[in-house]
């Protein structure tokens, strides 16, 4: 299996940290937010990892490479200025991914998940699985209800989406190319035919989305990490 780290954000609510820096190479804990991701996968199982970027992108190939030194294999998908929105940074990245299940992380999180347990799951043509957590403070309302094993576009209570999830490449096969696209209308789609599975994760995750957000998750991650 493949994986996918979203990587192409402005990171505008991050700035001035990001004026100079990509978001994903914000350091928590010690190292920088996507070599966390890169490890995981790497614990995982998985080979071979696709990133997009755009804003900065140079400096992530550099301080990246091609993944050898995580025992991966790294693909880039560069995007236009602007970055093409998560759905459409997907479908630009689909001759990269294959034919087969891909698992996707948002570059802008940390979180504890066995990703093994993502990459282990089978999946239909055009489904998707998403790992959703509990609201947190800056998303009180969420974004998707859980019934059993099904995500529903609507319901209570409603969960925060993670960044974590498995997509089949069918479900973005309309989107074209090079065009910007968001994630949650597509979801929502195949929500309404019943081909989004989920489930409810509640151990340690964290949005980084902003200055004191990313303060905050370093001081958690140092005091989970340390020996």
């Amino acid at each position: 299996m493949k994986a996918m780290i979203l990587a192409a954000g402005r990171g505008e609510r991050m700035r001035p940290l990001t004026d100079h820096l990509p978001k994903p190479l914000l350091q928590v804990g010690g190292r920088p937010l996507i070599v966390w991701h890169l490890q995981r996968l790497a614990a995982a199982g998985i080979r071979e990892v696709v990133i997009n970027h755009a804003h900065l992108g140079d400096k992530l190939v550099a301080a990246l490479g091609d993944g050898a030194a995580w025992g991966l294999r790294i693909h880039w998908s560069p995007e236009p200025p602007g970055a093409l929105e998560t759905a459409g940074g997907i479908a630009q990245a689909l001759p990269l991914l294959g034919a087969a299940a891909f698992l996707v992380v948002n570059g802008d999180i940390w979180c504890d998940y066995d990703l093994s347990r993502l990459a282990a799951r089978e999946l239909g043509a055009g489904a998707a699985h998403l790992v959703l957590v509990p609201n947190p403070p800056q998303h009180p309302t969420g974004d998707f209800a859980l019934a059993g094993d099904r995500v529903l576009a609507e319901g209570s209570p409603c969960h925060t989406y993670s960044g974590l999830g498995l997509y089949h490449p069918g479900l973005f096969a309309k989107l074209p190319a090079g065009q910007p696209a968001k994630l949650a209308p597509l979801l929502r789609e195949a929500m309404a035919q019943g081909r989004v599975s989920g489930e409810l994760y509640g151990g340690h995750w964290f949005d980084v989305g902003t200055p004191q957000r990313l303060a905050a998750t370093d001081a958690l991650v140092r005091t989970l990490t340390a020996p």
